[in-house]
């Protein structure tokens, strides 16, 4: 144990942010460069090693959070990046991303501030880069295997390093001019900064994984193709059919779902764009959804100089404490204040858009909404209270609602679908196809980089058992599991 009066001596403390006026006018991470470091010892200190330490049942990778924080307290890098690296390839990620359920199931937080454990992971894996402790893994001795991995998003990643370090040959094929998934496109450089999966996909190709871009299992190679060249193959495509708003006036110019609009401003960001096509510029924004997505939006949009920013969410307003349906240690639903609605910006909560209105030229221009109040589990209008907003750029973040089955994948491979538009899979992620298995939302439908990378990691095992018959591979989860997480 760190300290034992750790959590009675020092208050929770998070990493401070750059002033709302400074960061606004670039694309950087909002953090403060250097914040974190001189205040992690003692936040790591919080930690109880509890006997019983239900942060490992919150956290899907099942990460081994007392024993790094106990190396961080005691500032010992190399071993805190030794422990966090045995259950997650990608802690750079999760650090920055994760909405972190292990917080919410740590202990200390049922009558006391939780310890700041995502912080305390980002400034291990940071140091760790600093000081070259993360290092290429290549394998001692190949397999003789094959392995084609559709997707470089989180899951697709995670499961193409296990499997090269595994010993097998893994080429990873993404549609997109860049590998990283929505973690290159959909997430805002502000957010995240690219270069953390520039280096990460270096150390990939050092260990042997190979790319390729702008390849569509589906469109530019037939699946059945690639199963033949293959001795397994992972499917980690994602769930990017988002969820549409199908009300009058949805046709009108300036309505666009998030996954359009998000990364042409990261392919600005690339350098592939001098302006985004789609841009907030002096326009009056509304963003349909309460989620991350629709607050990655409002942020993209505030640096983009819009006029107004609006964000709408059916839900009723969460409060800030946890209800009694959401008791610890579960991951409850409470209103949450990102860094880009520190920015500005109004939210709107227990609303649902009637229809659109647009100008002479097919412009949207007005949205038009009714407040609502759920009766028996459903949102009914409430009369009377219909009204209008400024909108010339409305961006859809409301969810996805499967894998793309436009392309041809699902119906090439022949794979059956669960009840909820998902690739079915058993208990080792194995699809109804020989050889093919599938990890991420794909298979489990839109959720967390956590569950991403974890669904990556014990796919992994279950083709390395295929191919090989044992497999010394970790499996932090099976298809079935929640853990405390919603």
């Amino acid at each position: 144990m760190a300290d034992p009066k750790g959590f009675l001596n020092h208050e929770r403390e998070i990493a401070k942010t750059r002033p709302v006026e400074e960061r606004v006018k670039d694309w950087n991470e909002v953090y403060q460069p250097g914040s974190l470091l001189p205040i992690i010892s003692k936040q790591a200190s919080r930690c109880m090693d509890c006997g019983i330490p239900f942060c490992h049942n919150g956290c899907p990778l099942g990460n081994l959070i007392p024993e790094w924080n106990d190396y961080a307290y005691r500032e010992d890098w190399t071993e805190a990046s030794e422990r966090l690296h045995a259950t997650n390839n990608f802690p750079e990620f999760t650090g920055r991303l994760c909405p972190a359920p292990c917080e919410a199931a740590c202990v200390l937080g049922i009558n006391q501030p939780p310890v700041t454990i995502k912080n305390v992971e980002v400034s291990i894996i940071d140091k760790a880069w600093d000081n070259g402790d993360v290092t290429p893994q290549p394998p001692e001795r190949l397999s003789g295997k094959t392995v084609a991995v559709i997707g470089s998003g989180p899951a697709g990643l995670a499961a193409a390093q296990q499997l090269t370090r595994a010993g097998h040959t893994v080429a990873v094929y993404e549609r997109a001019d860049r590998i990283g998934g929505l973690l290159r496109y959909g997430i805002p450089e502000f957010k995240m900064e690219k270069r953390h999966i520039n280096r990460r996909i270096e150390q990939m190709r050092a260990e042997g994984t190979k790319f390729r871009t702008e390849v569509e299992i589906g469109r530019d190679i037939d699946a059945k193709k690639l199963r033949k060249r293959y001795d397994a193959v992972v499917i980690a495509a994602g769930a990017t059919t988002s969820r549409d708003l199908p009300v009058p006036g949805r046709e009108l110019n300036g309505i666009h779902f998030a996954m359009e609009y998000l990364p042409l401003a990261n392919k600005v960001q690339e350098g592939d764009l001098t302006v985004a096509p789609i841009t907030a510029e002096g326009k009056h924004v509304v963003v349909i959804g309460g989620g991350d997505t629709g607050a990655d939006c409002v942020g993209t949009a505030h640096r983009q100089g819009a006029a107004s920013v609006t964000q709408l969410e059916i839900m009723p307003q969460p409060g800030e404490e946890r209800n009694a349906n959401q008791p610890w240690p579960t991951f409850p639903m409470l209103y949450k204040v990102t860094s880009a609605h520190e920015e500005g910006g109004e939210r709107v909560y227990s609303v649902s858009t009637t229809h659109f209105e647009g100008d002479e030229d097919g412009n949207v221009q007005w949205l038009h909404l009714t407040e609502v109040e759920f009766k028996d589990g459903r949102p009914e209008p409430k009369p009377g209270t219909e009204r209008k907003i400024p909108a010339q750029l409305v961006t859809l973040a409301m969810g996805f609602t499967g894998t793309d089955q436009e392309n041809g994948l699902v119906e090439q491979f022949g794979l059956e679908l669960d009840q909820r538009g998902n690739v079915a899979r058993d208990g080792d992620f194995a699809t109804n196809v020989p050889g093919v298995f599938v990890a991420g939302d794909a298979g489990r439908g839109q959720s967390l980089i956590v569950w991403a990378i974890a669904e990556g990691r014990s796919a992994a095992k279950g083709v390395d058992r295929f191919l090989t018959g044992v497999s010394a591979l970790p499996a932090p989860i099976k298809p079935t599991d929640r853990a405390l997480t919603v």
